[in-house]
């Protein structure tokens, strides 16, 4: 479940692209100039960026080298009609990691996403692991004390947003804005129960228990202690 920031001022193409993306499994947030584009990306971590050159306010090489300056390095894909090759440098040279002429087929956009993406998640793909469950970024395989467990695309989203930050405080807000785009209008239980299907595939088989609801603030992945070994305590005995 990758979040995606879509900046288009061609309403008629934006809602086009942002409809299908979602058909594709992502979640996506459209704006439709250059100034608000940006804002939008320094305030939000976002996977990937798809943004149009040619935009009011601020154009998109504009907004691209601002974004670099100020260390966002979220992968950008740059769309533009210009398809001349001193255009396609300059695009490439602002800072975006891709750069697609219109008009361009919707598989081939998804086909340089999925790219971007696999590059992105193969330099964040150190296994994590808080106690003995483990998920590895790279395959997306979950594990809890040797046992496979299968998650959705939402669900894998929530617990690597809970392993990368274990012993965090994470709220609802927090948890609503990674998993779903600004328009979501879903009810307002939703973390609630994905995080409570989670607990059921995570938690609810083991002994130890790792998310933790913080009362009337969210929820933490608590780190669990370790135990004091058989020896470790003979040792303290004998002192």
């Amino acid at each position: 479940m990758a979040r995606i920031l879509l900046i288009e001022d061609n309403h008629r193409l934006s809602a086009a692209l942002a409809l299908s993306l979602g058909d594709a499994g992502y979640a996506v947030d459209v704006v439709y100039d250059g100034g608000e584009g940006q804002s939008f990306a320094e305030a939000t971590a976002y996977d990937a960026i798809i943004l149009d050159v040619l935009l009011p306010v601020k154009d998109g090489l504009a907004v691209c080298q601002a974004l670099r300056r100020q260390g966002v390095n979220t992968p950008i894909i740059m769309l533009t009609a210009r398809d001349a090759v001193e255009d396609r440098v300059r695009g490439l040279d602002s800072g975006a990691d891709d750069y697609l002429v219109k008009p361009f087929a919707f598989s081939e956009l998804l086909a340089r996403l999925r790219a971007i993406l696999r590059r992105e998640s193969s330099e964040r793909s150190v296994i994590l692991e808080v106690g003995d469950l483990r998920l590895d970024p790279a395959t997306r395989y979950v594990e809890r004390a040797g046992q496979t467990i299968t998650l959705t695309a939402r669900l894998y989203a929530l617990l690597e947003y809970f392993m990368r930050r274990p012993n965090q405080l994470l709220t609802r807000e927090m948890i609503e804005s990674h998993l779903w785009n600004y328009d979501y209008e879903g009810t307002s239980n939703a973390v609630d129960v994905y995080v409570r299907r989670l607990r059921q595939q995570i938690d609810d088989p083991f002994a130890v228990k790792l998310l933790e609801t913080v009362r009337g603030a969210g929820y933490r992945m608590r780190v669990p202690r370790a135990t004091p070994t058989a020896t470790s305590a003979d040792d303290e005995s004998q002192e």
